[in-house]
């Protein structure tokens, strides 16, 4: 664990940690200027897939935080990136939002129609708000036709103003029971987000956090990483589910109002 006045590069979750749905929560901006007056680098990291960059970032400015390009990475940029590594002819079947589809074909990789899924080679399977039991069903007979599965993230639920609701692992599992084939998964707690991330701010274990509101993904990726970890409770996890749970983060904040306050006194001294 290295102290908050070690931290040079963040890794920060976004629902949850900035916004619940399409509120910002308190602090945002605040936040936000925090880290660039202290020099400290950041990527803005979210397992959520159904947005593009460019989205968030115009998401962002809707709430008066500007950010960069580069300090924006999605498990859909991580997707695509990834598969352009290792499987650039790859003809994929998307479950998904427009924000994952266009990530995928800026990286060069061919997305089929969902209406003639013939010939895929493997099925992308992200967030997406609009799923049908037909999208469902392609999926299935084509993973059991031997396409590769791919999921963007596992999260089973997700934080809205309205409460939790179901993320991209609850249609991950109804795929998983269905094939009998484990999805291979890109987004937290695999550590290839974690990475991608470090890459871009040429950071360390030495001097990098990861900051998030889940136990199971944003923590536990942080720590297959190598890296220290921040928990704001914020978003889904509450004060007593972390202390409750054998996963913990090596620093636990009410929010990120508290870390920002935190961060800007250790630096200081």
């Amino acid at each position: 664990m290295i102290d908050l006045a070690s931290i040079r590069n963040l890794i920060v979750d976004m629902d949850g940690v900035l916004w619940l749905g399409n509120q910002a929560l308190p602090g945002l901006v605040e936040f936000i200027d925090t880290l660039r007056r202290l020099g400290l680098h950041f990527v803005l990291a979210t397992n959520n897939a159904s947005k593009s960059g460019t989205e968030y970032i115009d998401k962002l400015a809707g709430f008066h935080a500007k950010v960069q390009p580069e300090e924006i990475l999605t498990s859909s940029q991580a997707t695509a990136s990834y598969l352009a590594r290792h499987s650039p002819g790859a003809r994929i079947y998307v479950i998904g939002e427009p924000g994952l589809i266009s990530e995928l074909r800026y990286k060069g990789l061919t997305v089929i129609p969902t209406d003639h899924p013939d010939g895929a080679t493997h099925v992308v399977v992200g967030w997406d708000r609009n799923l049908t039991y037909a999208k469902l069903v392609e999926a299935c007979l084509l993973i059991r036709s031997g396409a590769a599965f791919i999921g963007t993230n596992p999260d089973v639920t997700y934080p809205d103003v309205r409460g939790i609701i179901p993320g991209n692992g609850a249609t991950l599992a109804a795929l998983r029971v269905a094939t009998d084939v484990e999805p291979l998964i890109i987004g937290k707690p695999q550590p290839e987000m974690m990475m991608q991330a470090m890459l871009r701010m040429e950071g360390t274990p030495a001097d990098t956090v990861a900051l998030g509101d889940r136990l199971d993904t944003d923590i536990v990726g942080g720590q297959r990483a190598g890296l220290t970890t921040v928990l704001v409770l914020s978003g889904v996890t509450s004060k007593e589910v972390a202390q409750a749970s054998a996963i913990k983060a090596d620093y636990v904040f009410d929010d990120i109002c508290q870390l920002g306050k935190a961060l800007e006194l250790a630096h200081q001294t």
